[in-house]
């Protein structure tokens, strides 16, 4: 089944793009969320038309992705946690508790885009990357300390 995407997918694809996907796929998750539309002659035509209006959304969406990504790389956030004599964490620190600690930050990150490839278990400095948009990455610091 070919639909027409109204949103950025991440691993569909982008904005405007003309995809083929499982009928039932579209049926009960693209279509009923509004991220996609069937791709008949009448939408296909109608897509056209707000083809300009939906690269203007692209541009934006892209526009506040880098905006985003310049605060983010601006961050190091300072985490203390128990640690052993050598380093080793008591319990670790995951990529939930990053995203919480960027909230507190006042940046809203969904914690499934924080590429973190395993939780932190040492003490030390780690820099850690965020997927913002499928064009976007940033890139922000953890430093995990002992409590004194």
């Amino acid at each position: 089944m070919k639909v027409i995407l109204q949103e950025n997918l991440e691993n569909l694809g982008n904005i405007g793009d003309i995809v083929k996907v499982a009928p039932g796929y579209a049926r009960n998750y693209l279509i009923p969320k509004g991220y996609a539309l069937l791709a008949n002659e009448k939408n296909t035509k109608a897509m056209e038309h707000a083809k300009r209006q939906l690269e203007y959304k692209k541009n934006k969406v892209l526009e506040q992705a880098r905006a985003i990504a310049a605060k983010i790389d601006a961050i190091t956030l300072n985490l203390v946690h128990q640690a052993g004599e050598e380093g080793k964490l008591f319990g670790s620190v995951t990529n939930m508790e990053l995203a919480e600690k960027l909230i507190a930050q006042g940046i809203e990150i969904d914690r499934k885009k924080i590429a973190l490839a395993e939780p932190i278990k040492q003490l030390g400095e780690y820099s850690v990357t965020v997927k913002v948009h499928p064009e976007v990455a940033a890139a922000f610091k953890v430093v995990v300390s002992k409590p004194e």
